[in-house]
């Protein structure tokens, strides 16, 4: 775990799905390759299918690695003619967190 507090990239962005179960069996390829990505901490899969919508909340270890994969996401969303991408970059009060069990160090697959 880093000296410094986590830095948390919030992204969403127009989706049409597919939503539940389906999005998991489809999607699981890009899951393992986001989970190898440099820095990253863990991620959180959000979906709402009645506003469209779907993303993630990501921690990473420096704010340089979650720059890094935003840009890369965005230009990879992009590849598939999704725009509107929202993202937003922020650093963790590890302090607060910690006592509302924000696991930061929680290891992969755990």
């Amino acid at each position: 775990m880093p000296e410094t507090a986590p830095v948390i990239l919030q992204m969403d962005f127009p989706f049409s799905g597919p939503w539940g179960e389906e999005m998991a069996a489809q999607l699981e390829g890009l899951a393992r390759d986001i989970a190898a990505e440099p820095g990253l901490i863990w991620k959180v899969w959000t979906e709402n299918a009645e506003a469209g919508r779907a993303g993630g909340v990501y921690a990473f270890e420096t704010e340089e690695q979650a720059h890094a994969y935003l840009t890369k996401h965005t230009n990879r969303l992009a590849e598939f003619g999704i725009t509107g991408i929202e993202a937003k970059v922020f650093r963790a009060n590890t302090a607060l967190s910690a006592i509302t069990h924000m696991p930061f160090t929680a290891s992969p697959g755990a």
